[in-house]
């Protein structure tokens, strides 16, 4: 139907505008568990590493054998690699979701990043695994 179709005082237009701005409403709650989300990931990645050098430091304390402390040493470098990519993972987080918010409060056009935050923990998160799997099998 053309915008010519519509008589002036159109309910429709009306109901349109309304779920418009509820769209708009949703879409901060939804923005909010995402980043979230994004929390308690870089939260689990922080506490996986902290669990990792406490582990390993375990094992070297029981039995303090040149393997048990190159492990630990191994241990530590990954476990600080993973506290953290979690820390910035979290701080672009923070960054994605005020810079999304200000766009949503100006009325902005939402767009696509060419690079999502989830692609570029993906590829940082594959550099440590591969450098510390290169650190393991050097020695």
């Amino acid at each position: 139907m053309s915008g010519g179709d519509q008589a002036p005082g159109d309910r429709r237009v009306s109901m349109a505008q309304a779920r418009t701005d509820l769209a708009g409403f949703r879409t901060q709650p939804a923005l909010d568990r995402t980043t979230l989300a994004w929390i308690r990931t870089s939260l689990a990645m922080a506490t996986f590493g902290f669990g990792m050098v406490g582990f390993f430091r375990s094992l070297r304390e029981e039995d303090p054998t040149a393997e048990a402390v190159r492990l630990h040493q191994a241990a530590i470098r990954f476990g600080t690699g993973l506290v953290v990519v979690g820390v910035c993972a979290m701080a672009l987080a923070a960054l994605s979701h005020w810079f999304t918010l200000r766009r949503l409060r100006r009325g902005d056009c939402l767009e696509l990043t060419r690079w999502p935050l989830a692609i570029a923990l993906a590829l940082l998160l594959a550099i440590a695994f591969l450098a510390g799997l290169w650190d393991l099998l050097k020695r």
